[in-house]
């Protein structure tokens, strides 16, 4: 007689052509446990209920089964005669009373229990999978923020070479327009200091009041002519400039989208930029997850660590997250004090998106407001110094060095 062999969320099961139970071997009841098992049996390895079943199963005997995955497991386990029937109608017929069949084993006590273990199971397995793709889509994030590093960097060399470059012909613009983006698009956009008329101003959404100011100085400037020869180069200078600025622009919004997918309890905290930098200098979401607080206070600032423990002077207080608005507006002496609070916040934000997959940024977030309020209503004046105690005296020399002074 050919017997069926059927894996499902409740257990191993060994079944008749008529889909009745021949012999079944139960599932961990915990779904933590059951899920584990199920994501491992997804990549090929028995679950420990079908290991059970089998081990009590003669190999030479027939067995049917519905994937190609398990015939190659049950094959490693010696089995001679595995063949693959999807949708046969005895796994249909047993599937049907499966709800019934966890009643009478004891897996639950009524299936309405069934329905509520099946919804919160696969839940916990969809978080699971999401969770596998997201730790690798956080070095993506790394990626793009070390993109946007570079992208600075670059755009500033662009920005200020042109702006050198440019003040041979319009020397008044440098002063005049302190946003880099905004002068390469003046430049890029109208060329000639001739053409830099209040009209034009306006229409690249200059205020009246400045546009008059710049056309004025390009009337009286004193920079010198250049041709078209001359002035096109520095056009082309600021037309990939320009496209820096928009390609960091749309990074941005990248790294925006998978923070809030990979790490949403840390882009709640301090942003996706911000969390995004933190993974970077960490390697991964994981390895963030497993640092300290005290190590997420100070990445970042590993040099001026490094230097404060060789030296025996001040270590430093806060990393990278000095970024972080209440931080670097705050007193320089509650910026320790916030910066130890977020740091702590931090910590818990990254176990909880790298192992659990769980929203719990707004109530991190309220926690945050509350401690840092807290902090800004204790320590509203800096703290007293404490006085400078007298300096040692001077040590006495020995007799050798003063007889060495005497021989010179």
């Amino acid at each position: 007689m050919v017997k069926y062999l059927v894996q499902t969320i409740i257990g191993a099961f060994l079944v008749d052509e008529n889909g009745q139970t021949i012999k079944s071997s139960l599932a961990k009841k915990s779904i933590d446990d059951n899920v584990e098992e199920i994501l491992r049996f997804e990549e090929g390895h028995l679950p420990s209920s079908m290991a059970k079943l089998i081990s009590e199963l003669d190999k030479n005997d027939e067995y049917v089964v519905e994937s190609e995955s398990l015939s190659k497991m049950l094959t490693k386990e010696g089995f001679t005669s595995i063949s693959v029937k999807r949708g046969a109608e005895a796994f249909r017929a047993f599937r049907a009373r499966l709800p019934q069949l966890a009643v009478e084993l004891g897996f639950v006590k009524s299936e309405e229990e069934y329905q509520k273990y099946v919804h919160d199971f696969l839940i916990e397995h969809t978080r699971r999978k999401l969770r596998e793709v997201a730790q690798k889509r956080d070095l993506l994030a790394a990626q793009a923020i070390r993109a946007i590093d570079d992208l600075d960097k670059t755009f500033n060399l662009f920005a200020i070479r042109l702006r050198e470059w440019y003040s041979v012909h319009f020397p008044e613009l440098d002063e005049l327009v302190p946003k880099h983006e905004q002068y390469i698009k003046l430049v890029f956009e109208l060329g000639h200091r001739e053409n830099f008329t209040v009209e034009e101003l306006e229409r690249l959404e200059i205020p009246r009041q400045k546009a008059e100011k710049i056309a004025e100085a390009a009337r009286k400037s004193i920079g010198a002519d250049l041709s078209d020869f001359d002035v096109e180069p520095m056009r082309i200078m600021a037309r990939m400039a320009l496209e820096m600025y928009e390609l960091r622009r749309r990074l941005t919004e990248y790294i925006d989208a998978v923070m809030r997918e990979v790490a949403p309890n840390i882009t709640a905290i301090v942003g996706s930029l911000l969390g995004a930098r933190l993974i970077s200098l960490a390697g991964s979401l994981e390895e963030l997850a497993r640092l300290p607080a005290s190590t997420i206070q100070v990445l970042g600032a590993e040099k001026a660590l490094f230097r404060a423990l060789r030296t025996g002077g001040k270590p430093p207080k806060h990393g990278v997250i000095f970024q972080y608005p209440d931080i670097h507006k705050s007193p320089r002496w509650q910026r320790g004090k916030i910066a130890r609070a977020l740091a702590g916040k931090l910590s818990i934000a990254a176990k909880v998106d790298a192992f659990t997959g769980r929203f719990i940024g707004d109530k991190l977030v309220e926690d945050l407001r509350e401690r840092i309020e807290e902090i800004k209503k204790l320590y509203v004046k800096p703290p007293v110094r404490k006085p400078e105690t007298a300096a040692a005296p001077p040590r006495p020399k020995k007799a050798k060095e003063r007889s060495k002074k005497k021989k010179k």
